[in-house]
């Protein structure tokens, strides 16, 4: 089992910068991928950013390309999402989540390839 919880959410203006972080529990932690999603009411979770276990790899949904970064820091379990220049569409609540690497079909930005889940971290960027 593994318990997340996100925090660094908040209300900013366009152009503005926010730092989500995501603590997790357990001691296998470095194992995991991780990954950002985000959703607004009455869309599916979207993907976001992923990482790999060891930190090497990253991908990123092509709309948040170039301006947020996702990293962690597995000795103190957290993953982090860095957002700049962020943009009134960018709002929505975000979810970190965990991919535990079991034989699975679905793709990396296909949210039923997540196993657990935070509770999530409202982000309102105003214009």
């Amino acid at each position: 089992q593994v318990q997340l919880v996100e925090s660094g959410g908040g209300l900013v203006q366009a152009g503005d910068s926010l730092r989500l972080s995501c603590a997790a529990s357990g001691r296998t932690f470095s194992s995991y991928a991780l990954a950002w999603f985000r959703q607004v009411p009455g869309n599916e979770r979207e993907f976001v950013a992923r990482i790999s276990s060891s930190g090497t790899s990253t991908n990123y949904a092509d709309s948040v390309k170039g301006r947020f970064t996702i990293s962690r820091d597995n000795a103190k379990n957290t993953v982090y999402l860095q957002m700049n220049s962020l943009r009134p569409e960018d709002t929505a609540v975000y979810y970190c989540a965990v991919d535990i690497a079991k034989l699975t079909s679905y793709s990396i930005v296909n949210l039923r390839r997540y196993d657990y889940w935070g509770q999530g971290s409202q982000v309102t960027v105003s214009s």
